[in-house]
């Protein structure tokens, strides 16, 4: 049975709300964490929140460790003379040093442990390449952070991130995290430019053609240019409901990459905090617990946002967390409930109320914003949507654009999460019991982490359990 009034429903299906604010964050540009683009795209989130009318709507500054892209290239030597300097085709990864190396090539396919393993000493002062893909073989995704550690830890002095997908769309993303800057420069390629690298790599075995024919690997050479420098962050954040001690927390992250628009990524999730806001404005005095709205910053850079409100609100003052991260590429939720069963119950029960699709894993994952609150044991889990593009798709590169997305699917999510919102936030409405949402002791989530994320974890310096 669907618990939001007929009214709200109605609403949700025909607002344009949430794809304005959606259509205002693409047209910024830049909201690289720490940069003005940043902190414009949290101003108009805030702008959002008033003009829906909730209050306490403003931003919250904090420090982070900041970096600033300059130009980079990577060039190819010996018989196959090329050189890759454009956006389309080469992009530094950020965390990464400044700096330029020379050095043979060694393509690791999609860098697994057993691939970086295989190499062995190979890698000892070369430049290490890897997929962004992570194979069928594998059970859980493999993050470019593993794959660069690894690099590094293994001897190579350079690290080149290849595109799986095509179109020129050189990917981008974080490789330092807490730890900045990284130890060796890294770029991210498209897969075009990839796929001539990985060739030129495999002809080390006497092959005829030109390109490494007697037997030697291909030299290449990488320049990164870079700032890597302390400045601060936003989130944007406002209330709805009583003024409970307690909250609900609904949150997204408003930052970008800077070579992307970050529609989906997470343009999407910032105006759907928005846009379930304004919907749970409408029933305010149904609510018997606060909704506290919190767009973060600095997602994409190591989480800091999200740390951010987690190391400053008391535990027992977050009575659970619902964070979209990359919630528009169709209208199929899904939901990553980390083993909270409750959570998982109530999406579970929106999902058969509305009669829409629902995908659901309880994996603990230390990727998105909800992990600083679930490594804490607060119940917290990760809403996105599901579609038939394998890995990330667009996101990270400079396709996630708003052309890709569909403000019908944003209404329709924005309607299943206002509804599992309304109930965690709810004592029960129409005779319907609540599941029961309980927070976990921090020694049992740490115990219930499957042990290939604690691996990776502990190879990025992302373990927060000290040496347990």
């Amino acid at each position: 049975m669907v618990e939001l009034p007929d009214r709200v429903v109605g609403d949700a299906r025909t607002s344009d709300f949430g794809w304005a604010l959606l259509t205002d964050l693409t047209d910024i540009g830049n909201r690289m964490a720490g940069s003005a683009g940043e902190r414009r795209g949290a101003e108009r989130v805030v702008d959002a929140y008033e003009a829906a009318g909730l209050r306490n709507a403003g931003l919250v500054e904090f420090e982070i460790p900041g970096w600033w892209r300059g130009d980079s290239a990577l060039s190819v030597s010996g018989p196959v003379e090329r050189r890759h300097d454009g956006s389309h085709e080469t992009v530094a990864l950020p965390g990464t040093p400044a700096g330029d190396v020379t050095a043979p090539l060694v393509d690791v396919g999609d860098g697994t442990y057993e691939e970086f393993e295989a190499a062995g000493d190979e890698l000892e002062g070369a430049i290490a390449m890897a997929s962004s893909r992570t194979p069928d073989s594998h059970d859980r995704w493999l993050h470019r952070m593993e794959k660069y550690v690894n690099a590094a830890e293994h001897g190579a002095v350079g690290f080149v991130f290849r595109n799986h997908i095509e179109g020129s769309l050189p990917p981008t993303g974080e490789i330092g995290y807490h730890n900045r800057p990284g130890p060796i420069p890294a770029v991210g390629v498209s897969k075009e430019v990839g796929e001539r690298l990985a060739r030129l790599a495999a002809k080390t075995d006497g092959e005829a053609e030109r390109g490494a024919g007697d037997g030697s690997r291909p030299e290449i050479t990488i320049e990164v240019d870079c700032r890597n420098e302390p400045t601060t962050s936003v989130n944007a954040v406002a209330d709805v409901g009583p003024d409970t001690d307690e909250a609900v927390l609904l949150t997204a992250h408003v930052d970008a990459h800077d070579v992307s628009d970050g529609a989906n990524d997470n343009g999407a999730g910032s105006a759907l905090v928005a846009e379930v806001g304004r919907l749970l404005g409408t029933v305010e005095d149904d609510l018997d617990t606060r909704v506290r709205l919190v767009t973060f910053g600095s997602e994409e850079i190591g989480l800091w946002g999200a740390y951010h409100t987690a190391e400053t609100t008391p535990k027992e003052e977050i009575e659970c967390v619902v964070n979209l991260d990359g919630a528009c590429s169709s209208r199929d939720l899904r939901v990553g409930t980390n083993g909270f069963e409750g959570m998982a119950e109530t999406f579970e029960a929106v999902a058969d109320a509305f009669a829409t699709p629902i995908s659901t894993g309880e994996t603990i994952s230390p990727h998105g914003d909800q992990w600083a609150f679930v490594q804490e044991g607060i119940p917290a889990v990760m809403a996105s949507t599901s579609s038939d593009g394998s890995g990330r798709g667009w996101g990270h590169t400079h396709a996630d654009t708003l052309d890709k997305l569909d403000p019908r699917d944003l209404r329709e999510v924005a309607t299943l999460v206002a509804e599992a919102t309304y109930r965690f936030a709810t004592d029960g409405t129409k005779g319907t019991e609540r599941p029961t949402v309980e927070h976990r002791s921090r020694e049992s989530i740490r115990d219930a982490i499957d042990e290939r994320y604690e691996r990776e974890l502990k190879t990025g310096g992302r373990w927060p359990y000290g040496n347990d």
